[in-house]
C-alpha cells in the first residue's frame, strides 16, 4: 500500500482516514463489554531485512497481562488494516525477567528502531535509558507526564486535559464556584492541580479541595469537610466511577458533578443514580466501537478500552513509513506536528514536551450511559 501524502491538510488526516474508513466496513457495537484474558497473538517472525521493525513492550502475564495483551494485538491489527508491509511488529513482555528494561535492551538488539510501550510508569522509566543510548524513540502509554521528553513521548490519557475540558464547560454553562475532592497519592495530587490551574484559568472561584485517602470512612469525612466549607456550583470527584459513586450521595445536593478521564473506560457508569447527572471529559468512543468490531473477529475476544493506545500509536508508525528507510533510525521529527493526528481515540498531537494532546468531548451520565453533550473539536 502506497501512503502518498501531498500536502499538511492530508498528513493531518491521514489516521482518521484509516480510523474512520477501515473501521467504519463492521459498524457500531454497544452494550456490555467483556474483557480480553487471551493469550497474545505470536510476533511476526522475521522473514529478510525488507522491513523495519517496531517493538512493542507491555505486561503479557501477571496482573496487567491481559491490557497489555489487548494492547499488543490491537498495535498488530493496525497494521493488517493497513496493508503496510515495511513494518513489522514484535512483542516483549515488560513483566518477564529483568522486566522492562531487560525487554527494550533484547528488543534493540533485535534491530528494532521504534519502541511503542512500555504500558506503566515505573517500566518506562526502566527502559527510556536503553533506548535513548541507541537513539530509539519511545512512544509510552503511560498517562504519567513525568516520564515524557527526551526522547518518550506519552500516548496516555492525562488528567490535567479531561479536568480542564469539563471546568471550562462547567464554566460556559454558567458555574463559577468549585469544589473538590481529591485522593492522596499521584494521581490524585495530580487531579488537584490540575483542576486548580483550570478553575483559576477560566476565572472560577475554589471554594475547598478536600484529600481523603480511599476508603469509605475517610472518604465520607472528607465529603463533609467540603459540605461545611460554603457553597458551590460544581464539584470534582477526582477519581475512579467507582469511588466517586461513593462521594456523590454525602455530598450535598445541587452542585453538579464533575469526574475525570478514568470515568471514561467504565461502560456501566449509567448503573449508579448516584453519579447520573455528573458530567465528565474523555476520548470519543464512535471509532473505538468499530474497533471492538474488528478487533472481535480477528481475536475473538473484546479488548481493554487502553487497546486503541496500541493500534494509534501504531498507525504513527505507519504514517512515517514513507520517510524511515529500511535500516534506519525513526524519523522522529515526524512525531511532532502542529496539525495533530486522528486515530480511534480522536485528535491528537504532541507538543514538544512529548505529552499528547487530545481533543475530548464532555459527556453527562444519564439512565441510558453516558452521553456526549459537547462534542470534541475536529481541528487544533
Amino acid at each position: 500500500m502506497a501512503l502518498k501524502q501531498t500536502s499538511r491538510q492530508a498528513r493531518r488526516t491521514f489516521l482518521v482516514g484509516i480510523a474512520a474508513g477501515i473501521l467504519a466496513l463492521a459498524g457500531c457495537q454497544t452494550g456490555p463489554r467483556p474483557v480480553d484474558t487471551g493469550p497474545v497473538e505470536p510476533i511476526y517472525p522475521p522473514t529478510g531485512l525488507n522491513y523495519n521493525g517496531v517493538a512493542v513492550i507491555v505486561p503479557l502475564t501477571g496482573p496487567d497481562g491481559p491490557v497489555g495483551t489487548s494492547i499488543s494485538n490491537a498495535a498488530k491489527l493496525a497494521l493488517l488494516d493497513t496493508g503496510e508491509q515495511s513494518i513489522r511488529v514484535n512483542v516483549y513482555d515488560s513483566a518477564g525477567a529483568g522486566g522492562a528494561g531487560a525487554a527494550a535492551e533484547r528488543a534493540i538488539a533485535a534491530g528494532n528502531r521504534l519502541i511503542l510501550g512500555p504500558l506503566l510508569a515505573e517500566d518506562v522509566r526502566a527502559a527510556a535509558p536503553v533506548a535513548r543510548r541507541a537513539g530509539v524513540p519511545i512512544i509510552a502509554f503511560s498517562n504519567d507526564e513525568s516520564v515524557a521528553g527526551n526522547g518518550v513521548y506519552i500516548m496516555g490519557f492525562t488528567p490535567d486535559q479531561s479536568i480542564g475540558r469539563v471546568v471550562s464547560f462547567a464554566r460556559s454553562r454558567g458555574m463559577k464556584s468549585f469544589g473538590a475532592l481529591v485522593p492522596t497519592g499521584l494521581y490524585g495530587q495530580r487531579s488537584g492541580q490540575a483542576f486548580l490551574s483550570a478553575v483559576q484559568k477560566s476565572g472560577g472561584k475554589l471554594v475547598s479541595m478536600e484529600t481523603y485517602d480511599r476508603t469509605q470512612a475517610s472518604l465520607t469525612a472528607a465529603a463533609r469537610r467540603l459540605n461545611s466549607k460554603g457553597d458551590f456550583d460544581a464539584v470534582l470527584i477526582g477519581d475512579a466511577s467507582r469511588m466517586a459513586a461513593l462521594a456523590s450521595p454525602v455530598i450535598k445536593v445541587g452542585p453538579r458533578r464533575l469526574g475525570t478521564e478514568l470515568w471514561g473506560t467504565d461502560r456501566s457508569i449509567n448503573r449508579s443514580t448516584a453519579l447520573r447527572g455528573a458530567w465528565f471529559a474523555a476520548a470519543p468512543d464512535a471509532q473505538f466501537d468499530k474497533l471492538v468490531v474488528r478487533y472481535r473477529a480477528r481475536y475473538g475476544k473484546t479488548p481493554y478500552r487502553l487497546a486503541s493506545l496500541g493500534y494509534d500509536s501504531a498507525l504513527l508508525a505507519v504514517r512515517s513509513a514513507k520517510n524511515w528507510p529500511v535500516g534506519g533510525q525513526f524519523p522522529t521529527r515526524s512525531l511532532v506536528d502542529s496539525d495533530g493526528y486522528a486515530g480511534v481515540d480522536g485528535n491528537f498531537r504532541f507538543g514538544r514536551d512529548g505529552i499528547a494532546e487530545r481533543l475530548l468531548e464532555v459527556r453527562e451520565v444519564t439512565q441510558a450511559g453516558a452521553t456526549s453533550i459537547s462534542p470534541a473539536a475536529t481541528a487544533f
